[in-house]
């Protein structure tokens, strides 16, 4: 029998079969808390957008701090019009978006609480496994005293602060928050 060799192939794109309308929209007219937007840019190491090749999942607390989640019993309200987890894939210009609500802070190891904060999976071409970050809010007091962010160096935790743009009227408000998977200005990531 002869052997025959193939063509090294990288991961992807195939995340169009896990993404469905709506998957970027967290929340309904009765969601209790905050309306923001999230957007930002999926990046490779040169700065080159992962065009249609990319996708991003969050997953967050409600308004009050409590996840849609069986295993946390915190004695906080759920809120049934939030769902606490999205997807979005990236567009032609490696743009992705979320419609949601500011999180409320989050018991943390020995009952601290975390800042406020959004988890954020990465999932792109070339990545055999997929990426783990976090997603905090500029200006945010207990942002001094957050665990991880706290065990971030000082000058790459800007990586995890998302940007407060400009903004006014009725619109919600909006963050951005660029990823960058590698080079310079690569955004921390956590071994989970």
């Amino acid at each position: 029998m002869a052997l025959r060799t193939t063509a090294s192939q990288t991961v992807g794109p195939f995340f169009h079969g896990l993404l469905s309308p709506g998957l970027n929209n967290l929340v309904g007219p009765a969601t209790r808390g905050e309306r923001i937007t999230i957007g930002g840019r999926l990046l490779d190491g040169d700065g080159a957008a992962l065009a249609n090749d990319g996708m991003v999942e969050i997953w967050q607390a409600n308004a009050e701090g409590r996840y849609d989640h069986p295993d946390d019993v915190q004695e906080l309200p759920r809120d049934p019009h939030f769902r606490g987890f999205g997807r979005c894939g990236t567009d032609a210009y490696g743009v992705f978006e979320f419609q949601t609500i500011k999180p409320g802070p989050v018991a943390g190891p020995e009952g601290k609480l975390q800042a406020p904060h959004i988890n954020v999976v990465v999932f792109a071409r070339g990545l055999l496994r997929h990426l783990y970050t976090r997603l905090y809010f500029p200006g945010e007091p207990l942002n001094e005293s957050d665990p991880w962010l706290s065990a971030v160096e000082p000058a790459r935790r800007p990586t995890l602060i998302a940007a407060a743009e400009p903004g006014g009227g009725q619109r919600p408000r909006r963050y951005r928050f660029d990823i960058v998977l590698q080079g310079e200005n690569e955004t921390v990531f956590f071994d989970v």
